[in-house]
């Protein structure tokens, strides 16, 4: 096991001893409090995990040998299917540099708040998307001025 796989392990773990079985992050309390960051780590290491282990199935799938379809039909379809699932691997590839930069972040106090004004993210937001970087607004304005640039 490798030195940043053992770390997670001692940080998902350290943040488990700090919440209940049941918490759920709650606007009641102070933003991005002690537990509220623990359970964004968990959240974010466990997505980690599940991501990878899907990677290592796919690998492991790969590994099994090619795909020998004896009809033409049922090998394009084969093929079709181990495209989108290589595409899916490699968007999650991405997200799991997403979820390490999230978890810098919460190292780093900076979780939770908006990379371009600075304001609170939002608990339902950061449930939802626990990557986020920005506020709603945020987000739409970005995405406004990407279209208007993409579309000259």
């Amino acid at each position: 096991m490798s030195a940043a796989a053992t770390e997670e392990i001692n940080i998902f773990e350290k943040a488990k001893n700090l919440l209940p079985p049941d918490y759920v992050p709650s606007d009641d309390e102070e933003y991005m409090n002690d537990r509220q960051l623990a359970y964004f780590q968990m959240l974010l290491i466990e997505w980690k995990r599940s991501i990878r282990t899907a990677a290592g199935q796919t690998l492991q799938s790969l590994a099994d040998g090619p795909i020998r379809e004896a009809d033409l039909n049922d090998r394009a379809s084969s093929e079709t299917d181990w495209g989108i699932e290589l595409r899916t691997r490699d968007r999650q590839r991405k997200l799991v540099a997403k979820i390490d930069a999230a978890l810098r972040r919460i190292e780093e106090g900076e979780y939770g708040y908006c990379e371009v004004t600075g304001d609170p993210i939002g608990l339902r937001r950061l449930i939802a998307r626990p990557v986020a970087t920005m506020t709603v607004e945020a987000q739409e304005a970005h995405e406004r001025r990407e279209k208007i640039s993409r579309d000259d």
